[in-house]
């Protein structure tokens, strides 16, 4: 069990291992690339550490920062549990589309189902920057769209390495 902060009736910070963290950066990676994680099914805590050794496990990417955990309110179908997110920022030898695709298929790994938009989640992995890149294809929009009016995105990013 980590420290939990109360921030507001609907908004409750954790700190847990791993979240928040900074890594020693060993790579050679050029890219740097912020990814928002969430979910609100299952054991989320447990599924984020999970994430977290996944993705120090691959060879193309490197953790550089975490953030702590956010608890706050689901927003578009609001008739399911608070969500937890928090926010990674990388080192990637991946393009965007590139690190877009290994996202989606991981969200896919951790038992990510796409029912309808909104919809209650086991993970989600969204890709709010790419280094300065600013793009907006049918695939891919950087930064990630309306992400400076998510609290859910905000509080992290504003916390995201600090221990």
């Amino acid at each position: 069990m980590g420290i939990v902060r109360e921030l507001s009736p609907t908004l409750r910070l954790f700190i847990e291992e791993g979240f928040p963290a900074s890594y020693q950066a060993s790579s050679h990676y050029r890219h740097r690339a912020v990814i928002g994680i969430g979910g609100n099914v299952g054991d989320v805590k447990r599924r984020f550490q999970h994430l977290r050794h996944y993705l120090n496990r691959q060879k193309n990417i490197e953790i550089l920062h975490t953030a702590p955990i956010l608890q706050n309110p689901p927003f578009g179908y609001t008739d399911q549990d608070d969500f937890l997110n928090s926010v990674i920022e990388v080192a990637t030898s991946m393009g965007p589309k590139e690190l877009l695709d290994f996202l989606l298929r991981t969200e896919k790994r951790f038992g990510r189902k796409r029912s309808f938009p909104n919809a209650p989640r086991t993970l989600d992995l969204d890709l709010i920057f790419f280094d300065d890149v600013r793009m907006n294809t049918p695939k891919l929009t950087l930064p990630h769209p309306h992400w400076q009016e998510r609290e859910s995105v905000l509080i992290p990013l504003s916390l995201l390495g600090r221990e």
